[in-house]
C-alpha cells in the first residue's frame, strides 16, 4: 500500500534558524458546526520575523514579510507538508520564506497531527492520509487558521492561497472544495483530488495548479489507490475542476520549464485551461516527465509557483 510519503526521507531537511517574537495567542471558540471568527489581536511579529502563533492546542509558524506594514492588505500563503513530514521540513524543501520577503506575502506553516505511529498527517480524503482511524477535522482547523491570521494582520481576502506536497496536496484540494469562498488558488505537488467529483462542491471558482511527476512511485500520475481507497489521475482531477470553474476543453501549451535538477533540460510541460473559466480562474498542469514523488526542485521552482498564485 502506497501510504508512506517520501517527504520523510527527501534528504533536504535543514535546521533553519527562526526569529521567535513573543507568542501571539489567538483564542478561538467553536460555535456549533460553524467555525467562530477569532477575536482580533494586535500583531506581535515584527516584519522579517517568523513567530509561533497559538491556535488552541495546534500552534503554527507564521512568517511576516520584511515589507509588511499594518493597514496595507497583503496576500496569505499557507504551506501544507506531506505525510510523515512537518512544517519545517516542508519549508526547507519549498523555500518560500525568501519569496515571502521578496513578494510581500504572509506565510503560514502549520503541522498536521500525529497518528498512532507518530507520523504527522492531514485528514484530507479517504485515500490520504488518516490511515489509523484518527478523525481530525483538519478542514475546520485550517479554516480557523486563516481567520486567526485575518484577525491579527491585514490580509487581502481576495488573495489567500494553499500550497501542498503529497498529503498536503490532497489537503489543499480539500480546502478548495470546502472553503472556496476563502481561497483564491491552490497548488498541489504530487497530491490528488477526491475520487468522486460529486463529493466536492465549491461555492465559487478556484484556480488550481497540479504539479506531478509522470514517474511518481507513491501517488501515481495516472491514478491509483492507497489500500482500498482510490484517487484519480492528475488529469482527471483537473477535469473535475474545469467543470467546477466552467472552463472549456481547449488547452494552451506554455514554455517548458526546468523544475527538477535530477532530470536533463526543461523536462516540465505546461498545459493551461482558461477559456471560459469563471471569475478569471485557470486550471493548469505542470507535468514533470520522468519526475518522481519528491522531485529535486530547482531554484526556479519557488518563484514559478508564487508567480502562478499571485497572478490569480
Amino acid at each position: 500500500m502506497a501510504m508512506g510519503d517520501a517527504s520523510g526521507t527527501m534528504g533536504v531537511v535543514m535546521r533553519m534558524g527562526r526569529l521567535f517574537a513573543p507568542l501571539l495567542v489567538l483564542c478561538l471558540v467553536a460555535c456549533g458546526s460553524t467555525p467562530a471568527t477569532p477575536t482580533p489581536a494586535t500583531p506581535t511579529g515584527a516584519p522579517g520575523s517568523t513567530i509561533t502563533v497559538g491556535l488552541a492546542d495546534r500552534p503554527f509558524q507564521l512568517h511576516v514579510p520584511t515589507t509588511y506594514a499594518a493597514g496595507t492588505k497583503v496576500p496569505l500563503v499557507v504551506l501544507l507538508h506531506g505525510f510523515t513530514s512537518n512544517a519545517a521540513e516542508a519549508e526547507s524543501y519549498f523555500k518560500l520564506t525568501a519569496q515571502s520577503d521578496r513578494r510581500g506575502f504572509l506565510y503560514a506553516m502549520p503541522d498536521g497531527t500525529k497518528d498512532s505511529r507518530g507520523d504527522r498527517f492531514w485528514n484530507a480524503t479517504d485515500a490520504c492520509c488518516a490511515f489509523y482511524g484518527r478523525d481530525v477535522d483538519d478542514s475546520g482547523y485550517l479554516y480557523r487558521l486563516v481567520q486567526a491570521i485575518k484577525a491579527a494582520y491585514a490580509v487581502d481576502p481576495q488573495r489567500v492561497y494553499f500550497v501542498g506536497h503529497s498529503n498536503g496536496g490532497f489537503m489543499a484540494y480539500r480546502m478548495a472544495c470546502d472553503h472556496a469562498a476563502e481561497i483564491t488558488a491552490i497548488v498541489s505537488l504530487a497530491g490528488a483530488m477526491v475520487n468522486d467529483p460529486a463529493l466536492c462542491t465549491p461555492s465559487r471558482p478556484v484556480s488550481v495548479l497540479q504539479i506531478h511527476g509522470t514517474a511518481d512511485e507513491t501517488i501515481a500520475f495516472t491514478g491509483g489507490a492507497n489500500g482500498s481507497q482510490p484517487y484519480p489521475s492528475a488529469e482527471a482531477g483537473l477535469a473535475a475542476w474545469r467543470g467546477y470553474n466552467g472552463c472549456g476543453d481547449a488547452a494552451a501549451s506554455g514554455a517548458p520549464m526546468d523544475l527538477d535538477s535530477s532530470l536533463p533540460g526543461a523536462e516540465t510541460t505546461v498545459t493551461t485551461y482558461r477559456t471560459g473559466c469563471r471569475a478569471g480562474t485557470r486550471v493548469e498542469l505542470w507535468s514533470i516527465a520522468g519526475g518522481r514523488h519528491v522531485p529535486a526542485l530547482t531554484g526556479a521552482f519557488p518563484g514559478a509557483v508564487v508567480d502562478f498564485l499571485l497572478g490569480r
